[in-house]
């Protein structure tokens, strides 16, 4: 027996397509999913990022990256600032240019800002100018994006001549806490490194090892 498929009238089937159509749209993840898929930020009180940071002596909440075209993240650079704060440097493979991430307690606000140095450098002039939710900060030669947080403040700086002031925004509103595996990649392991033994080449293959102290005759 042949059987005769059914064709939709036009009417039903029109909101029938509109409706696929929204859905699929729904579904696009967007820029604010597709950076989300990175993978969340590290516990800050439990796990390897609190082992790593409490074994160099910083705050583990105050541990951040960052990232910028061009730069790299100089490993020699990671360390402690203040008490328990935490600062790191990337550095631009071409022009050798510098940028600091320094993350440290306390808070900016449009009173104390002025009375901030950029860059550590005391009794120079600092001016404050306001960008969104973040200072933009310039003195001694430098310039700086500070983005209070609570109960902390990061800060990303460079030298005003090499470095334009829209990559250093875009390094400042960059900065995270990290996750994981930018944990690893930022962080030194908390486990001491394996002592190497030293080799001397005044021992001899037999005996105790004492090392020979023979003296020739007439010597």
């Amino acid at each position: 027996m042949i059987r005769h498929a059914r064709v939709l009238p036009v009417l039903v089937l029109a909101p029938l397509l509109l409706t696929a159509c929204g859905s699929e749209e729904a579904g696009d993840p967007g820029p604010s999913a597709s950076a989300s898929a990175a993978g969340p930020a590290a516990d800050p009180g439990t796990g390897e990022l609190a082992s790593r940071a409490q074994a160099m002596g910083v705050a583990p909440e105050l541990v951040y990256v960052t990232e910028a075209p061009g730069f790299t993240l100089a490993q020699q650079s990671v360390g402690v600032l203040g008490d328990d704060g935490f600062s790191a440097t990337w550095v631009d493979g071409e022009t050798n240019a510098l940028l600091r991430l320094a993350v440290d307690r306390g808070t900016i606000t449009a009173d104390t800002c002025p009375e901030q140095p950029v860059g550590d450098m005391s009794g120079e002039h600092t001016t404050c100018e306001r960008d969104g939710s973040a200072w933009y900060r310039t003195g001694a030669g430098r310039h700086e994006y500070a983005l209070p947080e609570e109960g902390h403040v990061v800060r990303v700086s460079a030298e005003t001549d090499a470095v334009p002031r829209d990559v250093l925004r875009a390094a400042a509103l960059a900065a995270h806490r990290p996750d994981a595996a930018e944990t690893d990649r930022l962080l030194p392991s908390a486990e001491p490194a394996p002592a190497t033994p030293v080799e001397r080449g005044d021992l001899p293959p037999y005996g105790d090892g004492a090392p020979d102290n023979h003296v020739d005759v007439g010597g």
